[in-house]
């Protein structure tokens, strides 16, 4: 299951877009400003393709693509630097897929009573220095276990060799994702799952009036660098969508083509995440259930038949494939074969974003 840790500084919406994708309610009061403790939930992956699956096969069971969501306590500036006094609870999303960073781009003085002053690209930076000073504290207490080993083996001694390139990146503020590693090196990193490494979507929680023009302060800033350095940006008006997700899907559509917008805020989220880290998402169906299935870009048939159960892949013999386009365009199943658009493919073929399988197997 894909999974996001949603992070930013204090007072930002975070807790307000993880309602948004999860529907949990988890209290968003102002007023909280010292909680350490995580929310968790699991969102379901809105897809229309599933949507219209459903309706021709009417099945007994429909199961979304799921995400779980850890929506962590506001980031404070400058505890990676004091000894004693860290974002502790980063460490619980160390394993999550992405991140995803939420910035308020509007003036709130909320239960503080004091205006924040705006200014995206600077917040930017603050969560980025915390995340990269955690990854360097991780990084040191690595490298001297490595050190004070009685035994340095020649894999030890690579890993060192590694992780000192590494360290002397971050010490220079330069996130991982930008060091220059062999993929060979990369391999060193690969079970430290640093945060310098993930995948970023930053999540732009503008106010309403913000949200209807399209335009925040420092948009085309936030878009340049973010392009730059290959991160995601999308806009979302936190509060206006939790109340807009409460209403009946048809309400919910034409409040949303009154924004000027065709797809939620999860469904913008989910998107910009699956670009991120190329995911895609292939079908099964049937009368007892219509299913998607989340994978990454690039695997083959029998790898992805894997993924459904491992007896699959083992005794893979050819995946039935349908292109979700041609199921739409002609209305059923029999219509597709008729049109001879039903593929029998082998172990090898490359599974396609939107592909309807049936695999064949026998164990």
């Amino acid at each position: 299951m894909l999974t996001f840790g949603i992070i930013g500084l204090p007072l930002v919406g975070k807790t307000t877009i993880f309602n948004l994708v999860t529907g949990k309610g988890a209290q968003t009061s102002q007023y909280i400003t010292d909680k350490t403790t995580i929310n968790m939930g699991i969102a379901l992956v809105p897809d229309p393709r599933v949507d219209f699956l459903s309706m021709v096969y009417q099945p007994k069971r429909l199961t979304y693509a799921q995400i779980q969501c850890q929506d962590v306590p506001g980031l404070k500036y400058g505890t990676g630097e004091e000894k004693g006094k860290k974002n502790q609870f980063l460490e619980d999303i160390r394993p999550v897929d992405a991140l995803v960073h939420v910035l308020r781009t509007f003036e709130n003085t909320g239960a503080t009573g004091n205006k924040i002053s705006i200014d995206l690209w600077r917040d930017v930076e603050i969560v980025n220095l915390e995340l990269l000073l955690a990854d360097l504290e991780l990084l040191e207490k690595r490298l001297l276990r490595l050190k004070q080993s009685k035994k340095i083996t020649k894999e030890a001694a690579a890993e060192i060799e590694v992780l000192s390139k590494c360290k002397e990146a971050l010490e220079k503020e330069i996130p991982l994702t930008n060091l220059s590693l062999s993929p060979a090196e990369r391999l060193f990193l690969q079970h430290y799952q640093f945060f310098t490494t993930k995948p970023l979507v930053l999540v732009m929680n503008t106010s309403e009036e913000q949200f209807k023009r399209h335009n925040y302060p420092q948009k085309e800033l936030i878009n340049t660098r973010a392009k730059a350095n290959g991160w995601e940006v999308i806009e979302v008006c936190g509060q206006l969508e939790v109340e807009i997700s409460l209403l009946s899907p048809a309400d919910r559509a034409i409040f949303l083509a009154d924004l000027g917008v065709q797809e939620s805020g999860i469904e913008r989220l989910v998107r910009a995440a699956y670009t991120q880290l190329g995911l895609i998402s292939f079908f099964t169906v049937g009368k007892d259930e219509v299913k998607a299935w989340t994978i990454v870009q690039g695997l083959t048939a029998k790898q992805a038949a894997g993924k459904i159960h491992s007896d699959m892949e083992r005794g893979f013999i050819r995946a039935e494939v349908v292109k979700f386009r041609d199921l739409c365009a002609l209305g059923s199943m029999e219509k597709v074969k008729e049109k001879g658009l039903a593929r029998l493919e082998g172990k090898d073929y490359l599974i396609c974003d939107g592909d309807i399988i049936n695999f064949r197997f026998n164990v």
